[in-house]
């Protein structure tokens, strides 16, 4: 009723299954209702179960992916390092999270490739999730100015430095 009254242009999907999903596309569609457009869900370079899970049913039905935690909660900007403490309230939740041998090796390669491309770590991150093909655009939040210069910047990544991350 509200797309049709001309208050709401589109709606989207959060958090939902593949089944769940694929149901309510399917019963729209018998019903000629509206349908999404996208999904909105927790994608990045640290949490890939989207690709197995969710993935393929956005694919077939044509849907756009806008992933949320695009840094992973900020592991992905850099700023969590080896003996490191960080002042966030996320920090402890972070850490537990992603500070282990995977994440370690993931900032090394983040680093490499950020310094090739005079670029920030999260500039880079941002870069591998808006080359995946379902994603329309990413969501990456700031709190300060300096966090919203660092992730501003376009940056193109080659196949092999996409490789590279995906490989990670």
């Amino acid at each position: 009723e509200l797309i049709r009254a001309g208050k709401v242009r589109y709606i989207a999907a959060s958090n939902f299954t593949p089944e769940r999903l694929q149901e309510s596309l399917d019963i729209s569609k018998a019903n000629g209702l509206s349908s999404y457009i996208a999904s909105q869900d927790q994608y990045n370079l640290m949490e890939r179960e989207y690709e197995k899970g969710l993935m393929p049913t956005i694919e077939k039905s044509g849907l756009s992916q806008i992933p949320f935690y695009g840094l992973a909660r900020g592991f992905l900007t850099g700023k969590y390092r080896p003996g490191v403490s960080v002042e966030s309230v996320r920090a402890t939740g972070v850490a537990n999270s992603y500070a282990n041998d995977r994440g370690w090796k993931m900032l090394e390669k983040l680093d490499q490739i950020a310094r090739e491309k005079n670029c920030s770590v999260a500039a880079v991150s941002l870069a591998w999730l808006r080359a995946q093909p379902t994603v329309a655009t990413p969501i990456a939040s700031a709190t300060k100015l300096e966090q919203i210069k660092e992730i501003m910047p376009i940056v193109e990544l080659s196949s092999q430095e996409l490789q590279t991350l995906t490989n990670s």
